[in-house]
């Protein structure tokens, strides 16, 4: 919930880079509703239940496949990955390195 909250806090500064975030999770769409309510969310908060589809696609299972793992993803507008950053269950991941390569695609320097 952290990182939802960090992404949170610097969503302004991701639509400047015309930049979509978009949180997807492993819960049903019931829990996830309730998580972007309680945490006033502004960006959209995707269920991935029950058949882990997206999870699965972008290797992100746990090696027990029990859970689903924590990463951040930058996505193009054409739908191409162009970047990855694994996230821990505990950490706070910083919205940095994530808008450093938004604006590196978006061809706008810091």
């Amino acid at each position: 919930m952290k990182n939802l909250s960090t992404r949170k806090a610097d969503y302004s500064k991701f639509q400047d880079l015309n930049v979509q975030i978009l949180g997807i999770g492993a819960a049903n769409p019931f829990s996830q509703k309730a998580l972007v309510d309680s945490l006033k969310l502004p960006f959209p908060l995707l269920s991935d239940f029950p058949d882990l589809k997206v999870t699965k696609a972008y290797d992100r299972l746990s090696p027990s496949q029990t859970y689903a793992q924590r990463a951040f993803f930058l996505v193009d507008q054409q739908g191409i990955v162009r970047g990855r950053w694994p996230a821990g269950d505990d950490e706070v991941f910083s919205s940095e390195p994530l808008l450093k390569a938004a604006q590196e695609i978006a061809g706008k320097p810091e």
